[in-house]
């Protein structure tokens, strides 16, 4: 047991130095040093617990949003809850990721779909994270991000099965309820090379209601050219920081996305004739990699619902469908830099475990 104590406190210590060392050479700026987050020290009695937990439901915003025209014919009503980076593990409270299980079943969806990023740097919380996962008590569907491949993406697909989710791994399957059909479309992580969208697409069924999950929002592009109508995905946690729209110019101008957070594209199209041919919500997410810090209102953590099969202008809404930021296709050397990140990182977990069992 001692040496296992000691295996983990040096693999939280090789991730924490990881992740600064990421957010520098990815330019992930919105991400804080570790050491802040180390430096706030154990919350040791209750009256700190309980002001930590008032603070983690007060961060949270449900936003609630139609779906796209094009499912008003195919569909009666389905109602689909959606979460993104949970970021399970010590940065993230327990209590904060039950609160996003809280408020997204107070909503009483069909399913619960999350899209990616379920842990930080390691594998240290998978147990946790599975908890989370059953305790969401409902039909739930995913795809994974660039922590999960970072962690050790077996492992996590492992752990999400365990707790009762169906996992997307560049492929579809339906959901059928009360007479009515969905078909749900998974990207595996685009950001660490992952995604195969012809592999996802093959052999979906035009005409039916389709629903897409990917974890990076600008393959969403190519997923409407596939008939998919509206994406789901995650990933830039809103930038965090969201005041004087900072998170545009950390998250857009200086790391190249074209979606930060929010509604995107046009949900009210007739793809024949219409430019975008679809949707995409990128969610703010519910938990952190690295520091906790969301300032503003749009950097709150989020659980989001749509009502597919209720057109757009049925109700209103917290945020417009809004025009994409200029963007930056990442260079064929950074997705190099990125695919070998996830290698070297495989071969460290590998050195570990043998150094643990001598």
């Amino acid at each position: 047991m001692e040496a296992e104590a000691e295996a983990e406190a040096e693999a939280e210590a090789e991730a924490e130095a990881e992740a600064v060392d990421l957010a520098q050479r990815f330019r992930v700026v919105t991400l804080w040093p570790v050491a802040a987050a180390s430096s706030l020290g154990p919350i040791s009695n209750s009256s700190r617990d309980a002001r930590r937990e008032a603070r983690a439901r007060a961060h949270f915003r449900v936003r609630r949003f139609a779906g796209p025209a094009l499912h008003a014919h195919q569909v009666d009503h389905l109602r689909v809850a959606h979460v993104t980076d949970l970021h399970v593990g010590r940065i993230t409270s327990m209590f904060t990721q039950m609160e996003a299980v809280r408020l997204a079943r107070a909503a009483k969806p069909d399913l619960v779909v999350i899209t990616g990023d379920f842990v930080c740097h390691s594998q240290l919380h998978l147990q946790d994270l599975t908890e989370v996962i059953r305790a969401f008590d409902l039909p739930v569907f995913c795809v994974l991000g660039n922590h999960d491949h970072w962690s050790g993406a077996d492992a996590v697909r492992r752990a999400l099965r365990k707790g009762g989710a169906e996992l997307l791994d560049n492929a579809w399957t339906r959901f059928q309820i009360r007479g009515q059909e969905l078909q749900l479309v998974g990207l595996d992580d685009a950001y660490t090379g992952h995604a195969h969208r012809a592999r996802a697409l093959a052999g979906l069924k035009p005409g039916r209601a389709t629903l897409g999950l990917s974890h990076i929002a600008e393959e969403a592009d190519g997923l409407w050219a596939g008939g998919v109508p509206l994406v789901l995905s995650g990933h830039t946690h809103a930038g965090q920081i969201t005041v004087a729209r900072l998170h545009e110019i950390a998250v857009g101008k200086l790391a190249g996305h074209r979606y930060v957070h929010g509604l995107y594209g046009r949900r009210a199209v007739r793809p024949e004739v219409h430019e975008p041919k679809g949707a995409v919500y990128v969610g703010a997410g519910v938990g952190a990699a690295v520091m906790p810090l969301r300032v503003g209102e749009r950097a709150r953590r989020e659980v989001t619902i749509f009502e597919l099969g209720t057109p757009p202008g049925t109700f209103d809404e917290p945020l417009p469908e809004q025009a994409p930021l200029a963007g930056r296709k990442p260079s064929m050397k950074k997705m190099l830099v990125r695919a070998q990140a996830v290698e070297k990182k495989r071969l460290k977990r590998e050195r570990r475990e043998a150094r643990r069992k001598r």
